[in-house]
């Protein structure tokens, strides 16, 4: 499947892959790490992460965190999540015409 779509009557416009992924059901998660410093344990260091992912499974985050956990020396502490849906079907509604203003 293609991530970008051309706009039906726009020449050369694209839509972004991150619109597409929010029609697709993806919302905006954000991850706030919290790990401990390699050379200092008893030291807590944050981090933010941010991506488009699905509620509940989380696969992004779940392959982001066995990423840090493999390649990274800073042992997790706790992570805490928030997820919004952008685009909701609701708000997603055909257009009946287009009015000119002058």
């Amino acid at each position: 499947m293609r991530t970008e779509r051309a706009v039906s009557g726009v020449g050369t416009s694209r839509v972004s892959r991150d619109f597409v992924k929010q029609l697709e059901g993806y919302g905006l998660t954000t991850a706030h790490i919290l790990y401990r410093m390699p050379d200092h344990p008893s030291l807590l260091q944050t981090y933010l992460w941010q991506h488009y992912d699905l509620c509940p499974a989380f696969p992004e985050l779940n392959r982001f965190l066995a990423f840090w956990r493999r390649e990274l020396e800073g042992p997790l502490h706790s992570v805490t999540v928030a997820h919004s849906r952008l685009v909701k079907p609701a708000e997603l509604r055909a257009v009946d015409g287009v009015f000119l203003l002058n």
